[in-house]
């Protein structure tokens, strides 16, 4: 039988001096470690009473403030050592949050911590020689074991290097910001001093070759010579100053629905007399006259042109270019431009869109600047767009963009039951509006709307040079003017009407989509009469009309009574 066998319960001979000397050895340690704490010259520790009145200041806080512990202890608080400025907002913003009156000092600097939440900010130390500094503070509420308050602890870094480094990256960012700016305006100031020369160069060329008595032989060749290299190098100075605009942020997009169909056709118009020459057969699709895409209406037509323009250039001889419309994605319609050239490697699919770029055509037959593709791909990206290719050695290449689909816009998405049609003027005199808008409809928009004023006769026109010559022969009453025009922009034809003084006095209202409140500010501080956003809110539009049409009418009265 075996016999059951307990363990002693007394420990064995020097456990317990052990135990106490490990005791003792741990007290030790921390005291060494607080010690070492307290005396570390990397951190400011500063301890309050309840009060705020300091009673601990470390050798950390001595070497970054300059005071001797016996200096501060029992005799200031730590707002007497921060910037007072800052301690009166802290405490401004304190009272604003809380709707209370908090008093400047170091209630306003110890105020969450009090209430059981970590403070970190930053603030400004001023040493005792007056010097400044920033620092970065975290205050802690300290309490006894009753919970009772009975003091704070500051622990602060020096945040001067921090504050040298960020210093010297803005300035880097802004000097860089800067040079790319001037680098901007250069160009786009170079672009349009080329202009003027360029445009008596292509003019008397033009003149000489349609001129009497007929050219010879030898004279026909210089001059289309002369007119080839001039048209080429217009169109590379308007890509120099369209990729200018874009990179200096200064391009300015009308987003709005546009009617795909209306832009096709009028992009098939312009490079179909191209594709003839070459021998080149083009395929359009036929869309439903609702198909309406998110875009600029003018810089949606420089995209595609410039991809059909591609398209034929590069294409076989008897080529055939084709395009395409498909939904890519639910609310998502990609335009796909199809050609039968030579094709692309994959290296060269994934060089398209570099900046001078050209893929090895530079001694080819085709002239071009290698811009082009840069400008098409960043001007999507500016209207929410994608563009991208696929393309096949030997077979041809596809180059595609996509954007979002929109509705047509109309009056049943502007008018409800409460917000009637404005209706005719009894026995008011007929008055002309002119509107300038490049979106036919847009026009048509505003052509229903102002049917149902009997008064109204409304003239449109597409672009803003037609626009000023169409005000200074029928003299308005009023003028709507779009922004992003082709051409001449609506604040630039706005600015040239104000100096004409035949002009001068129409009201002309800002008619855009255009709706961030910086443009709208821009807008009218230019000196438009009033600033309307697209969609069009039908009672808004025609107040303004109805405004601008009140001062015309008075300053006609005025008129007529002084010559009276």
């Amino acid at each position: 039988m075996s016999e059951n066998r307990t363990a002693p319960t007394h420990p064995p001979a020097g456990t317990g001096e052990q135990s106490e000397a490990g005791r003792r050895s741990a007290l030790l340690k921390a005291g060494a470690l607080q010690n070492a704490i307290l005396n570390s010259a990397n951190f400011s520790i500063i301890a309050t009473d309840e009060e705020g009145i300091i009673q601990i200041f470390n050798v950390g806080a001595e070497h970054m403030l300059g005071y001797r512990a016996e200096e501060v202890v029992n005799r200031i608080s730590p707002s007497d050592i921060h910037d007072p400025m800052e301690v009166t907002a802290r405490a401004v913003a304190l009272s604003a949050e809380l709707e209370t009156t908090i008093a400047p000092g170091f209630e306003a600097l110890a105020f969450k911590a009090s209430r059981g939440i970590e403070d970190i900010y930053e603030l400004t130390y001023i040493r005792k020689d007056g010097s400044r500094f920033p620092a970065i503070v975290s205050i802690t509420a300290l309490r006894d074991d009753a919970a009772n308050l009975i003091g704070y602890l500051l622990i602060a870094t020096d945040n001067s290097a921090r504050k040298r480094v960020e210093v010297q990256l803005n300035e880097a960012v802004a000097a860089a910001e800067k040079a790319n700016l001037a680098k901007s305006d250069f160009l786009s100031s170079m672009s349009h001093e080329l202009r003027t020369p360029l445009n008596a160069i292509l003019g008397f060329a033009q003149l000489v070759e349609s001129g009497t008595p007929a050219l010879t032989p030898t004279q026909k060749r210089s001059i289309d010579q002369i007119l080839k290299a001039g048209w080429y190098l217009l169109d590379l100075i308007n890509e120099i100053l369209d990729l200018a605009l874009i990179e200096s942020g200064k391009l300015s997009l009308s987003v709005e629905p546009v009617s795909l169909q209306e832009v096709l056709m009028e992009c098939r118009s312009m490079v179909e007399s191209q594709a003839r020459q070459r021998s080149i057969g083009m395929a359009f699709p036929r869309l439903p006259a609702h198909s309406y895409v998110k875009a600029d209406r003018t810089r949606l037509k420089q995209v595609l042109i410039n991809l059909l323009f591609n398209a034929i250039k590069y294409n076989q001889p008897s080529g055939h270019v084709s395009v395409e419309c498909a939904e890519a994605s639910p609310g998502t319609l990609r335009i796909s431009v199809r050609d039968t050239g030579a094709g692309l490697t994959p290296e060269q699919v994934s060089q398209l869109f570099q900046p001078f770029n050209r893929l090895g055509q530079e001694g080819g037959r085709e002239e071009g600047t290698g811009i082009g593709l840069v400008v098409t791909q960043r001007l999507m990206h500016l209207m929410g767009g994608e563009i991208g290719a696929d393309s096949l050695r030997g077979v041809g290449s596809v180059f595609w963009v996509e954007m979002a689909l929109a509705t047509a816009p109309g009056l049943a998405l502007e008018i409800s039951a409460e917000e009637p049609l404005p209706q005719a003027v009894d026995g008011a005199a007929m008055q002309t509006v002119l509107y300038v808008e490049d979106n036919p409809a847009n026009l048509e928009l505003v052509e229903q709307i102002l049917a149902r004023r009997a008064n109204l006769r409304l003239l449109g026109a597409a672009d803003a040079s037609l626009g000023i010559e169409f005000a200074r022969v029928y003299k308005p009453s009023v003028i709507l003017m779009d922004i992003n025009l082709p051409g001449i922009s609506g604040t630039e034809a706005m600015m040239l009407l104000r100096k004409d003084p035949v002009t001068a006095h129409i009201p002309i209202i800002a008619l855009s989509a255009n709706a961030v409140p910086r443009d709208i500010q821009r807008g009218l501080e230019a000196g438009f009469f009033n600033y309307i956003t697209k969609p069009i809110k039908v009672n808004q539009l025609m107040d303004a009309i109805d405004a601008a049409l009140a001062v015309t009418n008075q300053a006609q009265g005025t008129t007529a009574h002084d010559i009276t």
